[in-house]
């Protein structure tokens, strides 16, 4: 419902509900669009042009409040990072530190004038300052922010879309030989040997190690039950939660801290106490560079890629090394792994050729057993 009105001061007045019954109002100095090209016109200053913008929209569902058109990119990000805040600590501080670079480029722009030209164009910029995978994940929480703008009501759509994504990054995980894993293992420090252990033969994170007590293995079975990280926080999922079975000489390995150090936790300190992941990675980089053929980057979460080849190496389907590694999926076992598979192809040319081979041995048998004509 929409309507014009001369005002007494000789402007006009368009009315119009919006969907949710409410009126709004606004007043011009003209009735109707300009058809003559005067130069003191502008594009959009008559009551007629207005309303027909505002009915389109209502009419093509894309209609938003003038109220909430000019909220910026700034102002919306910390209305949802007060929502967000529910997660763990740790996903909010990520989230944070990615605001912050959205919010040096599109901070005080409106949402709605954010195009995705420019959302291409920072991704060009970022590119140049960051990794693939920040690139990606900084795209990836934009992209996060206008989806939710728009579940709100504050945008008719979101300008951030796979054709303004980077590509995703695809990088093969380097695995260490055997040979370099225990080299590390020799390399670290008593204290810190259990790293190794727990990170390539068992496929735990350097914030479950650092977590990991007594109580959560079963020394007598062989079994890890993985239930907290580091700072002393829950695991994110069940499935990370998963028990890992372990064979007897690592247990008795692992057994061996306890009366060593006098501490309830795996891996510790030079003085028996527990420590942080950070403090551990200095210590390991330490180890790391010692170790001839490892790649600078070398960190201690690709011992798990070396956990996982032993595992695909040894025959175990993508299953039960999606268990070990605690993927969520076995699309992301494949994703990561998938090149480590030995290859099918002659399997499975050989599977196919057997049954032609039996074919033909039947076809042969026929022919000799078939009785002679009289």
């Amino acid at each position: 419902m929409a309507s014009i009105q001369r005002r007494p001061d000789g402007t006009w007045r368009a009315r119009y509900r919006d969907p949710a019954g409410k009126e709004h109002a606004r007043h011009f100095k003209y009735r109707d669009p300009d058809r003559k090209g005067l130069p003191h016109r502008r594009p959009g200053d008559s009551a007629q042009e207005w309303l027909d913008e505002i009915t389109a929209a209502i009419a093509a569902g894309t209609y938003i409040d003038h109220r909430h058109s000019r909220v910026t990119v700034g102002e919306w990000s910390k209305t949802w990072l007060r929502a967000y805040s529910v997660n763990r600590l740790s996903t909010v501080r990520q989230a944070e530190v990615h605001l912050r670079v959205i919010n040096e480029t599109f901070g005080d722009r409106a949402l709605r004038d954010v195009r995705a030209s420019e959302v291409k164009t920072w991704v060009g910029s970022l590119q140049v300052r960051y990794a693939p995978s920040t690139v990606y994940a900084l795209h990836r929480r934009l992209g996060q922010l206008f989806s939710d703008a728009v579940h709100d009501g504050l945008l008719p759509r979101s300008p951030v879309s796979r054709r303004t994504s980077p590509p995703a990054p695809k990088q093969r995980p380097y695995v260490a030989t055997t040979e370099q894993v225990w080299a590390l293992h020799d390399a670290l420090p008593d204290h810190y040997k259990p790293v190794v252990l727990l990170g390539a033969f068992a496929g735990l994170r350097i914030g479950e190690m650092v977590a990991l007590t007594v109580d959560d293995v079963d020394f007598m079975r062989g079994i890890i039950t993985p239930v907290r990280q580091y700072p002393g926080v829950d695991l994110k999922t069940e499935m990370s939660k998963t028990p890992i079975p372990i064979p007897q000489e690592l247990a008795l390995e692992l057994s061996k801290v306890p009366a060593a150090w006098g501490s309830d936790h795996l891996v510790v300190g030079a003085y028996g106490r527990p420590v942080t992941p950070t403090t551990v990675e200095v210590g390991f980089k330490k180890a790391r560079e010692t170790v001839q053929g490892l790649p600078e980057g070398f960190r201690i979460h690709d011992l798990r890629h070396y956990f996982a080849s032993l595992l695909i190496s040894s025959g175990l389907d993508v299953k039960v090394v999606q268990t070990r590694l605690r993927h969520a999926s076995a699309k992301t076992t494949l994703d990561t792994y998938g090149h480590i598979w030995p290859d099918k192809d002659e399997s499975a040319r050989a599977a196919v050729a057997a049954v032609f081979k039996g074919r033909s041995a039947t076809r042969a048998d026929s022919v000799r057993t078939k009785p002679a004509s009289s």
